[in-house]
């Protein structure tokens, strides 16, 4: 890997100076839209990819879960099994600088287990009969809800002992869903009562979680913003650019991206280089992607991550660990900081 030369940046807060008087800090993601634009970057991204066989599954997956996130029977019934908070929760939250749905104390009912049963109904119908993934599907159907709810929780924790690698795609896929409709419930309960950046900028304002990427957004006088996007709700929130999203730091930050010289992808240190790139930080070790809406409208922070694993394989090479996650695929996560090999989920 070529080491980057001093570039002179604007600092963060700068930035944010400049940026953020733009936008919303939190921004909710539109139920029309997410899983159906994931998905249909997803197909995009497959052709002639070298992971292609997953990258259609994974918009398979997609495609299920938009159908059932905006089933109206469905969200009904969320609706009526699914506890929201009280305003007082949530303003006793945003005076405490925390994210009021995180699932460390939220309580994950039975309706993320029936959107479950409706995402492996629809994928089944676009698996071949003879598809391996089809035996993780009767597999799932065979567990309790006990036993569904402790594969779960072991997912939105990040314990991935005991966690079916295999199934967790499925399982994430019904969480985010979950989530999602959650997050959208609580906020069209609460219109004046939204979810405020918190103490901890580098996780979600609305679930606590890690980001999956960041996104360089259209629509400022200085071009892009960028936002992290949530692994689990998918809210998108602030945070200013050249600051790393694990530690905070604005010392030490770098920018990589993949370009491909003689039909071979090359690894080469660039700023702002493509519709995707990493950004490192030499002072925790840790990296995210940025996909820039600026160099190609289409990207998607899932899609595009999901789609660029050769960039995750040649940094993990320089010692640098993965500061976000995404739950599609558990693959060089903080989760697996302590040593364990890390597995590629759902390639089967």
């Amino acid at each position: 890997m070529n080491i980057p030369q001093s570039i002179s940046f604007l600092s963060p807060e700068e930035i944010a100076t400049r940026e953020i008087g733009e936008q919303a800090n939190t921004q909710l993601p539109d139920l029309s839209r997410l899983f159906k634009d994931r998905e249909i970057r997803l197909r995009q991204l497959a052709a002639g990819h070298s992971m292609r066989d997953f990258l259609i599954f994974m918009a398979d997956l997609a495609s299920a879960q938009h159908h059932v996130l905006n089933d109206s029977e469905l969200s009904l019934a969320q609706a009526k099994d699914t506890q929201l908070p009280s305003v007082e929760f949530l303003q006793a939250h945003a005076k405490a600088g925390t994210p009021p749905l995180d699932p460390k104390h939220w309580p994950l009912d039975q309706a993320w287990a029936r959107e479950l049963e409706h995402i492996l109904a629809k994928v089944t119908n676009h698996l071949p009969a003879q598809s391996p993934i089809l035996a993780i599907i009767d597999e799932l159907k065979t567990l309790t809800p006990s036993q569904l709810n402790d594969q779960a929780q072991s997912l939105l924790l990040g314990e991935l002992t005991g966690l079916h690698m295999g199934a967790s795609p499925f399982i994430a896929a019904a969480l985010q869903v979950f989530w999602v409709r959650l997050a959208a419930s609580t906020a069209k309960n609460y219109p004046h009562q939204t979810f405020p950046a918190v103490d901890q900028a580098t996780v979600c304002p609305c679930c606590g979680s890690k980001p999956v990427s960041s996104i360089n957004r259209l629509g400022t006088d200085v071009g892009t913003s960028r936002y992290l996007n949530c692994s689990l709700c998918q809210t998108q929130w602030y945070m200013p650019r050249i600051k790393c999203t694990h530690c905070e730091s604005t010392k030490d930050i770098a920018y990589h991206s993949l370009v491909n010289q003689d039909g071979h992808a090359v690894q080469v240190s660039v700023v702002d280089e493509g519709g995707v790139s990493l950004e490192t930080c030499d002072v925790c070790s840790h990296y995210l992607k940025i996909v820039n809406m600026a160099k190609d409208a289409q990207v998607e922070p899932v899609a595009d991550d999901l789609a660029t694993l050769t960039l995750d394989l040649l940094i993990a090479d320089e010692g640098y660990l993965r500061g976000g996650v995404n739950l599609m695929m558990l693959f060089g996560s903080d989760a697996q900081d302590s040593g364990d090999p890390p597995h590629l989920s759902g390639s089967h």
